[in-house]
């Protein structure tokens, strides 16, 4: 199956500029495909994140994986992870299965799949290469006031005014 679909734009670019700083990982490499254990028909494991370079005054951060290339009006978010205290710079790779992995008062939004937990990459089988944009927001607040109900989209509306700074690294993956 071809959608014959044009990419999507980057999402980041929509919104408004703020500083950039490191995020890196040791299970991925910006612009290259992921490894098949962290799609869904391979293992479903968040991948190893981490980052630094932050602005000093952060207070806190969110965490998130969207495919804008989803063949939805709205892409797909794949994780959410809210209320990371600010003395929190990485994620361990499959600490995305259960807010029991998350560290301190960190917690799951349920993503586009129904889950509280990371959703692996899941492109439909013959579609080109998905995008998969992994996101660090710097907040200047230690919470959104988020409950486990709101959606991944509140999170990313709310920390829209909160977000100082913005890491992303961007996988892909084909089926």
């Amino acid at each position: 199956m071809n959608l014959d679909r044009p990419l999507a734009q980057d999402p980041y670019e929509k919104l408004p500029a703020v500083p950039s700083f490191s995020l890196t990982s040791t299970d991925l490499t910006d612009g290259e495909p992921m490894p098949q254990v962290h799609a869904q028909d391979g293992g479903n494991v968040s991948p190893q994140l981490s980052w630094s370079g932050f602005p000093a005054e952060t207070k806190g951060f969110v965490v998130t994986c969207f495919d804008p290339d989803a063949p939805t009006p709205s892409g797909f978010w794949h994780w959410t992870v809210v209320d990371l205290s600010a003395d929190v710079t990485s994620l361990g790779q499959g600490e995305g299965e259960s807010d029991l992995m998350l560290p301190g008062a960190a917690f799951h939004l349920r993503n586009d799949g129904g889950a509280h937990a990371y959703a692996g990459a899941a492109p439909p089988e013959g579609d080109r290469a998905h995008r998969y944009y992994f996101a660090v927001h710097a907040l200047d607040t230690e919470t959104l006031e988020l409950s486990e109900d709101d959606t991944p989209t509140t999170a990313s509306f709310l920390g829209l005014f909160h977000t100082i700074a913005r890491a992303t690294l961007t996988a892909t993956y084909q089926r």
